[in-house]
């Protein structure tokens, strides 16, 4: 049963059981209506309906009962009729300020009363919470957005007619990745999105690419995430073949309609360890190679002044995550953002942010991939790394030889003409930077890549290499007990993202004297 056909089947009921206030929840006032229309031809009840640009109305022949357009003159017409006749039925669409004990509260009671006296019903369509005295009155309703199910039929109402016109090349398993893609817009949005491709003459298997462009427009202006613009030439990433295994196998299960197997899509990874080692670059890398969008969400941003700000913060930039999905959602040092959590300090803000994180991140059902990194192990709430909550914890370690190699060579062709190095030279780096991070290496290269730019390319030889990663002093050489100690918090915990265990392969070794480019 699909939400739309439940969401039908329980307004049915309350309108055949004379509930006198019923509210629904929903941004999708002219679907509500639709179905309304429908169950109110199932019904031998008249139905009235109140719009501002059309004043009261009969809802199934839109014939206009009463002129006066306002919102309070249709709460005194609704309350006219109320008294005066038996099972009316009486939609507002346009109501406010419902939300607290106020006037409009009040005589909306007073209209739910005398509906109750009569046999009647009050319908009232709104997106906003509403006044707890009035709500006990009555029932609600809630129509979300289409789910995967509905959205696959509208797109196949709005692309079937032209299949005889113009080529259309979505199959089934094409329109059921649509679906899964345009979940969480509304329907007229989806209508939309599907219209604007259609205007091109016909619809290709790469429009996917534009269906996840055009719902990032929709929702490129909703506060709460910010959305990172990834470059291609910049997305590739060296080492870490665990890591890049496990996101290979996990990619198909993040458009795939799992419902039928009882379980959730991919729901994300924890990316631990040293710092600048790639745990940030994987998540714009991992939205590069799946092709969906990247939104970053700042923690420390989150946290407000006022009691209950910082939550409800939080709430909002959840829900724009829900509404973008499929998408790749970035924390970066999450234990920055909910550090404190059993503490405090800060009256116990933190250790709710932590609660409503996790019950987010473990009860949703939409498709979003959560990265979260983190650079200080010992201020990750304990909570964060239950299994069930993240699908996998990964930790990034130093990289070993044959991945500084790799890293070498691509920032290497990246900035250098000549950018394929020689074999000799490649292997005395790589003996050279044992130790260093993936943020090192990319250091030691740019220096030879800002000589060759400011100088000329002639200028590149083994000898400049040689200085610039001599001039590099990691912090595996500063800090080499914080780097041990991440290491053996690692080793219990967490799968190795290389794919080799942690910290093998990297030994210390001693540090030649820094040399001054010339």
């Amino acid at each position: 049963m699909t939400d739309a056909v439940e969401f039908k089947a329980t307004l049915t009921r309350y309108l055949k059981a004379r509930v006198p206030f019923i509210s629904i929840r929903s941004t999708e006032r002219a679907r509500v209506l639709d179905i309304l229309r429908e169950v109110a031809g199932n019904l031998s009840a008249p139905f009235y309906v109140h719009t501002l640009s059309q004043g009261t109305r009969e809802l199934a022949t839109g014939r206009v009962v009463n002129e006066d357009r306002s919102v309070i003159g249709a709460v005194d017409f609704a309350s006219q009729q109320m008294a005066q006749r038996q099972n009316l039925s009486f939609v507002l669409t346009e109501v406010s300020d419902m939300e607290d004990d106020t006037a409009s509260s009040r005589q909306l009671i007073d209209v739910v009363m005398l509906a109750a006296d009569h046999g009647g019903s009050l319908v009232v369509v709104t997106s906003k919470p509403i006044f707890g005295q009035l709500q006990r009155l009555g029932m609600s309703a809630q129509l979300s957005a289409p789910n995967e199910d509905e959205m696959a039929a509208i797109i196949r109402e709005q692309i079937d007619p032209y299949r005889g016109q113009f080529v259309i090349e979505w199959d089934d398993q094409d329109v059921a990745r649509a679906a899964a893609i345009l979940a969480g817009v509304s329907r007229l949005e989806a209508e939309n999105i599907i219209a604007t491709l259609l205007v091109n003459g016909r619809i290709s298997k790469a429009d996917m690419v534009e269906l996840m462009s055009a719902k990032d427009r929709i929702f490129a202006d909703i506060s709460g995430i910010e959305r990172v613009s990834v470059r291609s030439a910049e997305m590739t990433v060296g080492g870490l073949g665990g890591l890049k295994a496990w996101l290979q196998r996990e990619r198909p299960l993040l458009t795939a309609d799992l419902r039928e197997r009882g379980i959730r899509p991919p729901r994300g990874v924890l990316l631990v360890g040293v710092p600048g080692c790639g745990k940030s670059l994987s998540a714009k890398a991992i939205a590069h190679d799946w092709q969906l969008p990247l939104y970053r969400l700042d923690l420390s941003t989150i946290h407000g002044q006022y009691l209950g700000q910082s939550e409800g913060r939080l709430k909002e930039a959840l829900a724009t995550a829900d509404h973008v999905a499929p998408c790749v959602l970035w924390i970066d040092e999450i234990e920055k953002g909910l550090a404190g959590a059993g503490g405090n300090g800060d009256g116990g803000t933190s250790t709710r942010l932590v609660g409503q994180f996790l019950y987010w991140l473990q009860e949703a059902r939409t498709r979003v991939f959560v990265v979260a990194t983190a650079n200080d192990v010992s201020r990750l709430p304990p909570e964060l790394l239950r299994r069930g909550r993240f699908d996998e914890l990964f930790f990034v370690d130093l990289p070993t030889a044959e991945e500084r190699r790799d890293i070498i060579g691509i920032y290497a062709r990246r900035g250098l003409q000549e950018g394929v190095l020689e074999e000799a030279l490649l292997d005395e780096l790589v003996e050279m930077s044992d130790g260093f991070a993936g943020s090192d290496l990319e250091s030691a290269v740019r220096e030879v890549v800002k000589e060759a730019y400011l100088r000329g390319d002639g200028v590149v030889n083994d000898e400049l290499f040689r200085r610039s990663f001599q001039n590099v002093v990691p912090l595996s050489r500063t800090a080499p007990e914080q780097i041990e100690g991440i290491r053996a918090w690692g080793r219990e915990r967490a799968v190795p993202a290389s794919g080799e265990p942690i910290g093998s392969g990297i030994t210390p070794a001693t540090r030649p004297r820094r040399a001054v480019l010339a």
